[in-house]
């Protein structure tokens, strides 16, 4: 998420913009009288005054556009008493003119009731993103938090790809997930897991638990708007639980791929032995989740992302290098690691980001408290038994 530092120098760039853009109409109009005072007779250039209210029309408010107008005709009125024009000639030139400043002034007007429109829609979107995928907290129970969020719809500011924290009794439960496709059809289904994942969250007693719920919460809202895209579309999740006591990680993937540990200098994809099916498929066949359980001891890092990281591909076609990449930024502070991939990915990718893209990097500080010995042990945990 960008922070008021980085976002202040943005918009003093875009105030020194916008305010050229407003004196362009009077320094094209002084242009052009000056260039018709200083040419020699019989060479004039007023009949160009019409670039002064063409140009207000992008810039300025309707009124506006007619003042410049107003003004382009006052300067077009002395420059033909100074030149000596004859009289028709003037009139004819002035309708010219008052032609074009009526066609600025609705453009003026059709131009400003759109930038109020969409000043509405972007309003509308930030109360939606606010409600549907709310800023994560830097730290969460003793758990450092990055998160990496780009839509791909242009302009668009939420999408398919989705993330929840959340702090319950003794843990820290986190989710990250990705709807099949794109536009508002992923987002309705990614709203839908979102909702269900907090109604879930501090009741279900384990993450097996909280798959099922999930799954629930798609069945019904299936059922209750059968014709709505959420009703066809599947989505993987990570969920991942961190306790309090221990210095592990416990994972259930459904179809989702791996995240990367990163323990000291060594990165390397959590095993996930027999994930789940993707949820909203779980109906093709039998399916018990199995909880993965690996150590996750203080200054490891994990990184949860979407498909829009590990499958953007370069003008060969290669995938991008994520494993590589986080082993070459293993020494970087944790609030670099994300703001670093994204800027490669943008660079690699042949056409830039064209994917939702979501990464979560999941920290455990070195200052955390140790835990106990056996909770320490150079091998990972057994796992959890199935359900």
């Amino acid at each position: 998420m960008p922070t008021g530092g980085s976002r202040l120098p943005a918009a003093t760039g875009t105030r020194a913009q916008f305010n050229l853009g407003l004196a362009l109409p009077f320094l094209a109009l002084a242009l052009v009288v000056v260039a018709d005072l200083i040419t020699s007779e019989g060479q004039h250039f007023d009949r160009l005054l019409v670039i002064g209210p063409a140009l207000a029309a992008i810039t300025w408010s309707a009124r506006g556009t007619l003042v410049v107008g107003v003004l382009a005709i006052g300067l077009r009125l002395v420059l033909a008493v100074a030149q000596g024009d004859p009289a028709q000639d003037t009139v004819a030139a002035e309708l010219v003119l008052a032609a074009v400043i009526a066609a600025a002034v609705w453009v003026s007007q059709v131009r400003t009731r759109y930038e109020r429109d969409l000043r509405e829609v972007t309003a509308v979107a930030e109360v939606v993103q606010r409600v549907l995928l709310r800023p994560l907290a830097p730290r969460i129970g003793g758990i450092d938090l990055h998160l990496l969020y780009v839509s791909a719809a242009a302009k668009a500011r939420i999408g398919g790809d989705f993330y929840e924290a959340v702090r319950v009794p003794g843990a820290v439960r986190v989710m990250l997930g990705d709807v099949q496709g794109k536009g508002l059809g992923a987002v309705e289904t990614a709203s839908v897991l979102l909702g269900a994942y907090r109604a879930a969250v501090t009741e279900a007693p384990d993450l097996a638990a909280l798959a099922d719920r999930l799954e629930e919460g798609l069945e019904r809202y299936g059922a209750w708007n059968p014709d709505s895209d959420a009703a066809e579309r599947f989505a993987t999740v990570l969920l991942l639980e961190l306790p309090d006591d221990h210095d592990v990680v416990r994972l259930l993937s459904c179809g989702h791929p791996a995240p990367l540990l990163q323990h000291g200098d060594r990165v390397r994809p959590v095993p996930l032995n027999d994930p789940s099916l993707p949820l909203n498929l779980a109906g093709l066949c039998a399916s018990r989740h199995h909880i993965e359980e690996v150590p996750f001891r203080p200054g490891d890092r994990l990184l949860l992302f979407t498909d829009g990281v590990s499958e953007t591909r370069d003008r060969a076609g290669a995938f991008y290098p994520l494993e590589e990449r986080m082993l070459g930024w293993a020494a970087e502070p944790g609030d670099r690691v994300l703001p670093l991939l994204h800027r490669d990915l943008a660079a690699y990718g042949v056409n830039g980001l064209d994917d939702d893209v979501a990464a979560l990097l999941v920290v455990r500080p070195s200052e955390s408290v140790a835990a106990p010995e056996s909770a320490a042990a150079p091998e990972p945990a057994a796992p959890a038994p199935r359900r």
